[in-house]
């Protein structure tokens, strides 16, 4: 590779590129980028990201160098697709009618969008380090970004995009010919499903990068969150994004966000073996230790509760959901290509892997996330907390009448104590025994999806105790009535 850096060209190149066919994708990325809000801040922390890799680095010659071997063998096997994609840039005048596209992208001011947008999170070092490479790239700066593309293919050389950015940025090197190109192996490369996944996975990441959610926002599906969570997660299947948020007195922060993978056939799980990703509001059951997993689950796995209570009220099937990580050889899967689960580059799930908690970190899905103020999720909480407080009342007062009004006739209730011969309203009262309540840690989860759906979690205590039960209960909206159709007694 160093060799190949040095002569500022590929060895033996399976074509040679005729002037505009290579780098429009590239081009048209870094303007993206340069154009994208808080891409700034995204190019500083991949530069504290850099600076410390590079230190941590130069112990370890001998196996940077092996990597190094493999990142190149792969950079020229890729960098001959990118001529297909440079066909739409030659009917503009070639490469100096792109190059001049992308200089007036980076010199535009970009737009304000109507509320500031929240400032790219540091997701993943390798991810940081590939907005760099993008960034120097689109201000004019190839050799800097070839460096830099260099570093990011031997830190991670399983990272495919990566190479195939390194690639291009090789070709972009090698001095224009009058020779005719290889139309086959064109051709060969345009067709290949592999390159079309990574250019996928490339606009997908560049799409959640100049499309961030406006400041202060949150998704529409947290109207609250109870302070026990201290973690959130929601997940936008149209952009391939998984968005983390620590919640705390103060409400939910955006902390980081990462590129993921979905179901081969898309989101919207119906039935077992359909290879889509369920939408809607679950949560973590559980932590699996890798060792007990295959490699190709890899830093670990994080079941959620699919089918969840509306799942089987509507008769969807299957299981078996998690976030999990990647194969060793590979360190992002394409956007489409899970039999369901939600995948993740190791180096990202593991950041999950110390946050989450078990039973209480929430985890939605969507297809594609619609972001709210704190002032509007309080003002949509307002009438499924009057439900709540209406059901408490009727309890409280022992009316069994007013009370029965709460419940579908279907309700089922898991419970480690068995109430069977029970109906959950004398159950109900005579828990109560006519005792106040304290209902405290309150969390809405809203989910509108055909039907409009809560998922209420919370901690009761009665007057005179100091220790009470732990409830989730699901909601179903009828009308303008709020009516309870399942709940779980948590403890």
């Amino acid at each position: 590779m160093t060799d190949i850096v040095r002569h500022g060209r590929l060895q033996n190149p399976p074509f040679r590129p005729r002037s505009g066919h290579l780098l429009a994708a590239l081009m048209a990325a870094s303007a993206l980028m340069l154009a994208a809000p808080g891409a700034a801040q995204a190019s500083a922390a991949a530069k504290q990201s850099n600076a410390k890799s590079s230190s941590g680095n130069s112990t370890s010659k001998s196996k940077t160098k092996a990597a190094s071997s493999s990142g190149s063998s792969r950079a020229s096997a890729a960098h001959g697709a990118r001529a297909s994609a440079k066909e739409a840039k030659e009917a503009k005048g070639g490469r100096k009618a792109a190059v001049a596209e992308t200089k007036a992208a980076a010199a535009k001011p970009a737009r304000r969008p109507a509320r500031a947008a929240a400032p790219i999170q540091e997701a993943s070092n390798a991810e940081a380090r590939l907005i760099a490479v993008y960034e120097m790239f689109g201000r004019g700066q190839a050799r800097p970004a070839l460096a830099k593309a260099r570093d990011l293919v031997r830190d991670y050389p399983n990272f495919q995009l990566a190479q195939l950015v390194y690639g291009d940025l090789l070709a972009a090197q090698v001095p224009p010919s009058n020779s005719l190109p290889d139309t086959a192996s064109i051709a060969k490369m345009r067709g290949n499903p592999a390159m079309a996944e990574l250019h996928e996975e490339s606009r997908r990441r560049l799409q959640a990068l100049r499309e961030r959610p406006p400041a202060n926002t949150v998704p529409s599906q947290f109207l609250a969150l109870s302070t026990r969570s201290r973690y959130a997660i929601a997940v936008d299947a149209s952009r391939s994004r998984l968005y983390l948020f620590e919640n705390s007195d103060k409400g939910l922060k955006l902390t980081a966000d990462y590129y993921i993978s979905v179901g081969k056939s898309g989101t919207d799980k119906a039935t077992e073996g359909d290879a889509r990703t369920p939408l809607g509001v679950y949560y973590i059951t559980s932590s699996l230790d890798p060792k007990s997993l295959k490699d190709f689950y890899g830093a670990g796995a994080l079941p959620i509760n699919y089918p969840n209570p509306y799942d089987v009220r509507r008769g969807k099937t299957g299981g078996g959901i998690w976030l999990h990580g990647t194969p060793p050889q590979q360190f992002a899967r394409a956007p489409l290509a899970s039999d369901g689960c939600v995948v993740m580059a190791n180096p990202d799930l593991k950041q999950l892997l110390r946050k989450v908690q078990i039973g209480a970190t929430p985890v939605v899905t969507a297809r594609s996330l619609q972001w709210i103020s704190q002032p509007q999720a309080e003002k949509e909480s307002q009438s499924i907390s009057s439900a709540i407080n209406g059901w408490k009342d009727a309890r409280a007062n022992g009316n069994e009448a007013q009370l029965k009004k709460f419940y579908l006739p279907d309700f089922q209730r898991i419970s480690k104590k068995s109430t069977e011969g029970i109906s959950v309203v004398d159950d109900e009262v005579k828990y109560a025994q006519g005792k106040r309540v304290q209902l405290k840690d309150m969390s809405y989860l809203h989910w509108r999806d055909g039907d409009d759906t809560m998922v209420v979690t919370f901690g009761e205590v009665f007057e005179g105790e100091k220790s009470g039960r732990s409830r989730r209960q699901y909601w179903l909206r009828q009308g303008s009535e709020w009516k309870l159709f399942h709940e779980e007694i948590l403890g």
